[in-house]
């Protein structure tokens, strides 16, 4: 695997606010700083619906010396709104690209869900709720790659003439995408659970089977105890307000940082033996899922993709001084990871590097 990489959300937008705030500059910084000299990734994947957040944040991972996947992400836009925020990025990008960093651009992520006119549904809300009712699913998807790869056919051409680097999209498995426009195969569907386990190293044949570099662009699992077994789903056991803020937990869960750091090492080294080019942990932080100390019921770090536990209150951590954060047991066997590969040595038992 050529590239360890993390995801940096910089504001995922929702109901009039994001799932970063505040976003402060010199936090970023800071952030990126320890993303390459403690969890020694070469990579960061850069997300969220913000112009000028993205560009910051790109810009401070690439001063930092991470190699910088540009990822829109964006909610609740039009098809012509996408195309409009994703040329601008291609413009910033280039920017970046052409002061000397190492930029690949992703033209958008899952589309599908959170872009209006491609699945049946209003809101990101009732075009998940598909997924819950088989039925209507399947009367959903005959026509979406069409109506997916229509959309693509331009974004990679108007992005092409903005950017001068690799250009790939994160996907997600309904979405069909046709490949052959894209330097880089990449999905979202990076998740192994209790449903699909069996079928995990099927998938990554696929993924590297076009011919083409491979990128698992997301994947990870919450902590609690079971999360490994719902993956992608862990954070489904909260419920939000009408803020997009953790209202309270919909069933009981137990904390459980051993099973986050057990599930990363795992899928690290099922990625190692598969041959993708990259491979990116989902996530460094989740900023609107705080954690509680003295209260259980409102530690919502629990359902957290983050490996770091952001502190209620505005508390800072300890281990980074001034940053309002504390290590997770995630946190810890990543950097492991990411020592041995600079190392050249294995991290861990059973991740070890394939030789050439």
């Amino acid at each position: 695997m050529r590239a360890f990489g993390i995801t940096y959300d910089t504001g995922f937008s929702s109901a009039g606010t994001t799932s970063r705030e505040p976003f402060a500059p010199a936090t970023v910084q800071h952030e990126m700083r320890i993303i390459r000299d403690e969890l020694h990734c070469d990579a960061v994947r850069v997300t969220g619906g913000g112009r000028e957040r993205l560009e910051t944040a790109a810009r401070h991972a690439a001063d930092a010396g991470l190699e910088v996947w540009y990822s829109p992400f964006t909610n609740g836009l039009t098809q012509a709104g996408l195309l409009d925020f994703l040329t601008d990025a291609a413009d910033r990008a280039e920017r970046l690209r052409r002061a000397g960093a190492e930029v690949v651009f992703l033209t958008g992520s899952e589309i599908s869900l959170f872009t209006t006119g491609f699945l049946p549904g209003g809101t990101p809300e009732e075009r998940t709720a598909l997924f819950l009712d088989p039925p209507r699913l399947r009367a959903a998807l005959p026509g979406l790659p069409a109506r997916v790869n229509a959309f693509l056919g331009q974004a990679v051409a108007a992005v092409r003439a903005r950017f001068g680097g690799r250009i790939g999209y994160a996907s997600l498995p309904i979405e069909g995408v046709d490949w052959a426009p894209f330097d880089i195969v990449a999905t979202d569907g990076g998740y192994r659970d209790a449903q699909n386990a069996d079928r995990l190293a099927d998938g990554l044949r696929a993924l590297t089977g076009h011919g083409k570099p491979a990128a698992v662009t997301e994947f990870g699992c919450t902590t609690y105890r079971g999360a490994g077994d719902v993956a992608g789903r862990g954070d489904a056991v909260i419920a939000w307000d009408d803020r997009a803020r953790p209202a309270r937990f919909t069933t009981a869960v137990a904390r459980d940082e051993g099973e986050q750091a057990g599930y990363l090492r795992d899928l690290l080294g099922a990625f190692e033996r598969s041959g993708v080019d990259a491979a990116f942990v989902n996530t460094f932080a989740r900023y609107d899922l705080p954690h509680s100390d003295t209260d259980d019921d409102r530690d919502f770090d629990k359902a957290s993709f983050g490996i770091v536990k952001v502190l209620d209150g505005g508390r800072t951590g300890s281990a980074y001084p001034g940053l309002p954060w504390e290590p997770k047991a995630a946190f810890h066997a990543l950097a492991e990871y990411g020592r041995g590969r600079a190392e050249g040595t294995s991290a861990r038992p059973g991740l070890s590097r394939p030789t050439a």
